[in-house]
Parts: structure tokens; sequence; C-alpha cells
């Protein structure tokens, strides 16, 4: 299944951007995801919401940057928070460069990170793993360390291509910094 949902993803995402599409709900225990990541796309830098999260690369490669968890930031477990001001860049901890069939795992206590697919020319393919799962988390502004609560959306369910409302993150979350990758609305 995961095969023919990843060939049907990657084909409608079109490589623009990157794109969640979710193969399984594992009875509200997990949600298992494919990632289609176009060229030179990634995700805005985000928490996991006390989730564990598995990565394998399935095609291409993918880049990880991890950051330490602001220091004014409130509580990572307060899940009341909408949006919190920050006034530090955050700190980035470290850099994986992942390769087809490389696996990482990140979870709260680890820190916040970005994955972003560097290439200029080639798409990347990913498989998620989140126990439990999850459909807020925050994202962080890598300058001020600005904190913002957003809604998870996904592209796809089990293969087919969902109608969907997207929540874009605020401009002030999203860095003015062309190094930074192409990120759009929030689909993490």
């Amino acid at each position: 299944m995961v095969t023919q949902v990843k060939r049907r993803v990657h084909q409608e995402s079109g490589g623009s951007r990157y794109t969640r599409n979710l193969v399984d709900q594992g009875n509200g225990k997990f949600n298992l995801m494919i990632l289609c990541w176009g060229e030179g796309h990634g995700s805005a830098i985000h928490d996991h919401a006390d989730s564990h999260c598995f990565m394998k690369v399935l095609q291409g490669s993918l880049s990880e940057v991890r950051f330490s968890w602001p220091e004014d930031s409130p509580s990572k477990d307060d899940d009341n928070i909408q949006e919190t001001g920050g006034t530090r860049e955050l700190n980035e901890i470290c850099r994986n460069s992942l390769r087809t069939n490389d696996v990482c795992y990140i979870n709260d206590s680890l820190g916040i990170h970005r994955v972003e697919n560097t290439s200029h020319t080639e798409r990347a393919v990913s498989l998620h793993l989140y126990c439990p799962p999850f459909d807020t988390c925050s994202v962080f502004n890598q300058n001020t360390g600005r904190r913002s609560k957003c809604q998870v959306t996904f592209w796809s369910k089990f293969g087919d291509k969902r109608n969907r409302v997207v929540t874009m993150v605020r401009s002030d979350v999203e860095s003015s910094d062309s190094s930074q990758p192409n990120v759009g609305p929030v689909d993490l």
C-alpha cells in the first residue's frame, strides 16, 4: 500500500512545496504518512506536540536542522498557548544529512526542528510515523524564537486528495532570510 500511495501522492503534489499524505491512522494510536518534498522546499521550524516521530527517507535526500527550545518560551507542555513573543535567535544544535533509506527520530525532549529538501533539481519522499498522532503543533521564528500555534493538514488521506483549508504561517514566524527553505502553508 505504501508504494501505491507513494506513487500517487508524488505525482499529484507536482513538486510544489511539500505535502503530507496520510497512509494509516493506526486506530487512533499513530499516524503513518508519506511526505513529498518539492525541490528547495522545507517545513517551518516546529515541535511535535509531545509525539514521537520516526522518519525514513524513501527517495532523494533531506536535511534536518535541530534547534534547542527558546529560553523565554513557555513550557512546551502548555496546550493553551496561541502565540508567544520571543526575542532571541534560536540556537542550532545540529544538522543531519539524510539519504535514501536513512532513518532519524525526534521528540520534544530533543528540541525542535526543520526538515528540508536542499536539492534544487530533485524531489524527495519520506515516510513518517507519529505516535501519538497530533493535529496541532507550534511553529517558531528562527530569528526571534517567536512561537505560534498552528493546525496541521493533510494533502491526501489514503491516496485520495483532500479538499482542505490551509492555515498560513504568520509572516512574522517566517524568516525573510533567503537561506531559509521556501516555507508555504503549514503542512507539517
